[in-house]
């Protein structure tokens, strides 16, 4: 069967009776005319008759990945950002953010693709910039830049703005479990003022996994 997660900047598909790891594929890169058995994510509808709410595969793949009954799933994608809270094994609470959280994944690559930086070398900073949304949040930067600051400083600054959004967005929690792509940007990962641990960016497929796995 092939289950797709579908996200605005990249798809991941994964076919279950492969051995082969998940693939990712841009989504501009996407053959419209694919099919699937199983999909989750904003574009997913358009490509399967069965479609799985994008919060639900996030908490059933956390379910299924992390060691714990008790724990925070933070999801940041590049267009939005959500989170569930297990509590004893039973979901507690969950939140979805379109707004305050625009394109917060989307900008952070689009800067770094801009300013040529490399995210595994620039250290976290003390401080950061109030961002609360990730495309109005850049005027910080370009402000910064014109008094004197360097881009990679500055740049800093607003990726962890963005990561104290998220967090506080989540609950604040004492640590925060972390899916999705920024899982790989130790900028960001390092940004958080509690302890991270990245599941990297196939937990939603991982949910779907689990959605089949219901049905037997």
């Amino acid at each position: 069967m092939l289950l797709a997660d579908f996200g605005t900047s990249y798809c991941k598909l994964l076919e279950t009776d492969s051995t082969e790891s998940p693939r990712l594929i841009a989504t501009r890169e996407l053959d419209r005319s694919l099919r699937t058995d199983i999909a989750t994510g904003h574009n997913g509808r358009r490509y399967t008759s069965r479609y799985v709410n994008e919060l639900t595969a996030l908490a059933r793949g956390g379910l299924s990945m992390i060691r714990e009954s008790s724990f925070t799933l933070l999801d940041c994608g590049s267009r939005d950002i959500k989170y569930v809270v297990y509590d004893g094994g039973k979901i507690k609470d969950m939140g979805w953010n379109a707004e305050c959280g625009a394109s917060m994944g989307f900008t952070i690559e689009l800067l770094e693709k801009y300013y040529h930086l490399d995210f595994t070398q620039i250290p976290v900073p003390k401080n950061s910039f109030s961002v609360t949304c990730g495309v109005l949040g850049m005027s910080h930067i370009f402000d910064a830049v014109v008094t004197g600051e360097s881009e990679a400083k500055a740049v800093a600054k607003f990726v962890k703005g963005i990561a104290v959004n998220a967090y506080n967005f989540a609950k604040g929690p004492d640590h925060i479990y972390l899916s999705g792509g920024l899982c790989n940007n130790p900028l960001f990962v390092g940004s958080f003022p509690c302890p991270v641990f990245p599941l990297g960016r196939f937990v939603l497929l991982e949910g779907l996994k689990a959605s089949l796995a219901g049905d037997a």
